[in-house]
């Protein structure tokens, strides 16, 4: 399996950084596993990295015009789709979906690597933007990007960014119109051609019967229609199908989803206010219910002891020794807590009806959960503290999959002893590194604590694996990050 290429300067670092999201994304989608989707978009990254160099530092053009190639992100893509058709080959397709094994199998794939004038539409007219006009296209209208982010990313002034994507829009829809004329087709094709074209420039107009039902037979014909209609909101679909082909609009939906989780879509704030402070506020506020519901559950606890002749004495004899922490104060943990005072026997006057004379007071740990149990919360009642000697309830695998002067990728796969229906992952790091990115989870970090939380793939059956992976900066040493938990449970490390 080939390591993942190394950056060759900061710019490229971190257009490796969303370029490998993207990948890791579609490679998941084309996979049966974690393991094989990481495998995967690993092999694909390091082939299209290659041959995105190699058209870079390859001689231009006489006439001076740019060999035509698509953007990085969609060059990548079909990176991943052209190194699952070599596994399929090799013997590997049970690694991938079975939907995309007939896919690859079938006279869809092959119009991706037919001739020319039969690839689809939207693959020849983005092939034949300018590399920024390209890269503007699929930064909005696929991978969700808000229009003044990528127009910083490519170096282009914000204000006018809506104007120049309109601009864009509309030479890739003419460059889609003129490769359509010059597609092979048949007497009927050629009679709607320019038709199609007159009806799809109108947001008003309604297609004819007749075309209707040719588009509705006619795939070359209907991907033409999608590609040269700008309004209804469907240029994103018609990209995504038309340049990636299998599980194109469910790489799409992925992305728009992952847009979301980024930009902490529906969270009142400013738009530059950073994901992480909500994150932030919202554990602080938690953990400040909890200490105060814990305070005052313990209060009522001193006043429910007074009738029953309690004393100060008696109390102070007891000490704290089989006390519990009411709460752990690490902003990263879960909000389950540990077991309150209130859980436990609080004397011997209430007990002493089921204890015998002889019985040990150590003894009454074993039933303090049979008494009343009315001043617990619910979440001590629903999360109990594991004892100690119980096997962990997880395993980690922590991979340092690639390293570069000053930033490094990894990933880590958790094994669960019981199913879940969500998860949250956290750790601890050494040296101060700081993750810029993550994929498959959604990443906070609070100083060297880093904790990561399902996004879409939320359920885990007991003894599956759940994995992620994300990039991060580090200066001076890069160890191992410790303390690993899986919803606040110690996790054991793996070899």
């Amino acid at each position: 399996m080939p390591d993942l290429p190394t950056p060759q300067d900061a710019t490229e670092a971190a257009l490796f950084s969303e370029c490998w999201d993207a990948v890791l994304a579609y490679a998941d989608l084309c996979t049966s596993g974690s393991t094989a989707a990481a495998q995967l978009a690993r092999e694909a990254f390091a082939l299209g990295i290659r041959e995105a160099r190699d058209a870079e530092a390859g001689p231009a053009r006489g006439t001076g015009r740019r060999p035509a190639r698509l953007p990085r992100i969609p060059l990548l893509l079909t990176a991943v789709r052209t190194t699952a058709a070599a596994w399929e080959d090799a013997g590997q397709g049970h690694k991938l979906d079975p939907d995309l094994r007939l896919w690859l199998n079938s006279d869809k794939a092959a119009r991706y690597t037919g001739p020319p004038l039969r690839r689809p539409l939207a693959l020849r007219g983005l092939r034949d933007l300018q590399q920024a006009d390209a890269e503007l296209l699929w930064l909005a209208e696929v991978e969700a990007i808000p229009l003044p982010t990528a127009a910083r990313r490519l170096g282009l002034d914000p204000a006018s960014a809506a104007e120049e994507l309109q601009q864009v829009r509309t030479l890739f829809r003419d460059r889609c119109h003129r490769n359509h004329l010059d597609t092979p087709m048949d007497a009927r094709c050629r009679s709607y051609a320019r038709l199609l074209d007159a009806v799809t420039r109108s947001a008003t107009a309604d297609a004819p019967g007749d075309l209707s039902r040719h588009l509705a037979t006619c795939v070359e014909c209907a991907e033409a229609a999608a590609c040269l209609r700008l309004h209804g909101g469907g240029l994103p679909g018609a990209l995504a199908g038309g340049v990636i082909g299998w599980g194109g609009l469910a790489y799409l939906e992925r992305r728009r989803r992952a847009a979301e989780v980024r930009l902490g879509a529906g969270r009142p704030g400013p738009p530059d206010t950073d994901p992480r402070d909500g994150a932030q506020k919202a554990r602080t506020a938690r953990n400040g219910l909890l200490v105060a519901a814990v305070l005052v559950s313990a209060l009522a606890l001193g006043v429910t002891l007074m009738p029953f002749g309690g004393s100060g004495d008696d109390l102070t004899a007891r000490g704290d020794g089989g006390r519990e922490p009411v709460a752990d104060p690490r902003p990263s943990l879960p909000s389950a807590p540990s077991p309150s005072p209130s859980t436990s026997q609080p004397s011997g006057r209430a007990g002493e009806g089921t204890r015998g004379p002889d019985t040990p007071r150590s003894s009454q740990g074993e039933n303090r959960h049979t008494g009343p149990q009315g001043t617990a919360s619910p979440t001590e009642r629903d999360e109990p503290r594991p004892e100690r000697s119980r096997p962990p309830a997880c395993r980690v695998e922590y991979d340092l999959v690639n390293q570069w002067p000053d930033g490094f990728q990894a990933t880590v796969t958790v094994t669960s002893a019981r199913p879940l229906d969500t998860w949250r992952v956290s750790w601890s790091f050494r040296d101060g590194q700081q993750v810029g990115q993550m994929w498959d989870a959604a990443v906070s970090q609070d100083g060297p604590r880093v904790t990561a939380a399902a996004d879409y793939n939320k359920s885990v059956p007991a003894g599956g694996d759940l994995s992620f992976g994300f990039l991060a900066s580090w200066h001076g040493t890069n160890s191992p990050p410790y303390g690993f938990t899986l919803n606040g449970r110690a996790c054991a490390k793996s070899g």
